[in-house]
This record gives C-alpha cells, sequence and structure tokens, in this order.
C-alpha cells in the first residue's frame, strides 16, 4: 500500500514536529487535521495555511474522517488518548508516532488496540531548540534520519506504509530497529547529550561567557535550550538505558582527567586520535 493513498490526515498534538509534519503534508497536496488542547496553536496554523481543519478537543468527526494519524504528544499521555478515542477511528487505518522513546509505549499501545487498527512507531531525527507550531520548519527533514520501530505484531505493509512516509517528507535515511534498539541507540546519541549540554550549561555561572566563547562552546550547548516537561519524561521512562550511558560517558571523562593530571600525552593523544577516526563515519 503507498502512502500516497491515505489522502486525510490528522495530526495529535500540533507542536513543533506535528506542526513540520503538517507543513510537509500540505505541501504535498494532503488534507491535514489537527487536534490540540492549545486553540492558540490551532487558530494560528488556520491562519497560516498549515492545516485545514482543527480543534482543541478530540473532535468525533475529525478523528472518524481521517485516514491516518500521527500522534505528536508527549510518552506520558499517548496511550491514554489512544484508549479514550480510538473507538472513534477509521477500520483498517494505520497510525503512527513521533515519541523519543520506544519500550515503554508501543507495547501498550499495541495492547489495548482494537484489531482493526495498527500502530507502527517511528521516530524522527530531527528538531530545533524552539518548539511550537509557530516555530514548525520541514525543512528540519531534509538530511535527517527517520527510525521504523516495528515489533513482531506489525505487518510487513504496515512497516512499508510507514517507511514510506520518512521518504515523502524528505528525509535522507530510514532505517528500521527494534523498541530495545531504538531505546540503546537514544540513549547515547540524543539523552546523554542533552544530560552534557545541560551539564556544561549549568556547572558555571556566568552570564558574561556569552562575551567570550567562540563556536566551539555554543555549538556544544546548542541543544541546552530544552524543553524540561518533555525531556525529563524521555529520561526517566528510558532510565536504565540512560544511566548505563551516562557511567560510560563518566568514565571516559575520568580517564581524559586522569591522563591530563599525570602529564600522560601519548595515552591522552590515542584517545584523541580514537576520537576523531570515529567522527569520520559522521561526515558523510
Amino acid at each position: 500500500m503507498e502512502w500516497i493513498n491515505k489522502s486525510r490526515v490528522l495530526i495529535v498534538g500540533l507542536g513543533l514536529m506535528g506542526g513540520s509534519y503538517a507543513k510537509a503534508l500540505k505541501r504535498l497536496g494532503y488534507h491535514v487535521y489537527a487536534i490540540d488542547r492549545n486553540m492558540e496553536s490551532i487558530k494560528y496554523a488556520l491562519d497560516n495555511n498549515i492545516i485545514d481543519k482543527g480543534s482543541d478537543i478530540p473532535d468525533e468527526k475529525l478523528l472518524q474522517e481521517a485516514d491516518t494519524i500521527i500522534f505528536g504528544l508527549y510518552p506520558a499521555i499517548i496511550t491514554d488518548w489512544i484508549r479514550d478515542n480510538q473507538k472513534f477511528f477509521k477500520s483498517g487505518i494505520i497510525i503512527t508516532d513521533v515519541t523519543g522513546i520506544k519500550g515503554k509505549i508501543v507495547y501498550e499501545i499495541q495492547d489495548i488496540l482494537r484489531e482493526d487498527i495498527e500502530f507502527i512507531a517511528a521516530h524522527p531525527m530531527a528538531g530545533r531548540e524552539l518548539s511550537g507550531v509557530k516555530n514548525a520548519d520541514e525543512s528540519i527533514f531534509r538530511g535527517a534520519n527517520y527510525i521504523v520501530v516495528p515489533t513482531d505484531k506489525n505487518s510487513a505493509e504496515a512497516i512499508e506504509w510507514c517507511k514510506n512516509l520518512g521518504q515523502i517528507l524528505g528525509f535522507s535515511n530510514v532505517s528500521v530497529l527494534s523498541p530495545d534498539e531504538h531505546d540503546s541507540m537514544i540513549a547515547y546519541v540524543s539523552q546523554l547529550t542533552h544530560c552534557i549540554a545541560v551539564s556544561l550549561m549549568t556547572c558555571r555561572d556566568n552570564h558574561k561567557l556569552a562575551d567570550y566563547t567562540g563556536d566551539s562552546f555554543r555549538d556544544l550547548t546548542r541543544i541546552a535550550r530544552i524543553n524540561e516537561d518533555m525531556w525529563t519524561e524521555l529520561f526517566f521512562m528510558n532510565k536504565e538505558k540512560l544511566l548505563t550511558e551516562m557511567d560510560l560517558f563518566i568514565e571516559e571523562l575520568q580517564s581524559l582527567r586522569n591522563y591530563i593530571e599525570n602529564g600522560d600525552a601519548d595515552r591522552l593523544k590515542n584517545k584523541m586520535r580514537l576520537s576523531t577516526q570515529r567522527r569520520k563515519n559522521f561526515d558523510k
């Protein structure tokens, strides 16, 4: 089944990511609807031609009309939202998400779904340091990675459908990982990096630093402008895997400290050479 056959798309949660999906799909000719509890977000999206219809409550008519639903909700509320409203979903519908954690929600959602609905999880590895639909930007998908996260309950048809969604949105690379593989990977490449950025910004209190720093500090702390509610949920839901990655990082940092303290230039340079070699994998 080609994704293009799904013409009416409902986005639940019209934040930065939901709004960016809406912009991309609207430009591609889809009829885009949205539900968000913030009526100001709905009004902004309507006024700026980002969506065709919208509501600040779970509108029964919008839910029944939707050919597919994309959930941009926080992970702590997505399962309950689906449980409460799936009675309005069209039979045979495929639904997906953009959530940054999978193991704690994918199986729960699949367990509570009606038999005639299929949930296939996905994670767009894209974003900005700003939040809300007013900062939505479909260009964040270009050159970015998109991960499809199936379980053994997913059909081959739904997996291909979800991969096709990533492709039409403009992602440059579409991958497939299990929920456990996804959460282990995300603990390292995303959650740990946000922890490091936050720590860099909070370990020194000097508002004048902005007058002296160069690009390296700005690059390292770009993601320190953080949505504390969402990221707290993500950290707690992936706590065991994140703590493992944090311990490994602390161990590496302690090694560097020891080399510097002891004047061990050979080991310090070896560590830097290894870092340089591994970083080349990202320069493609």
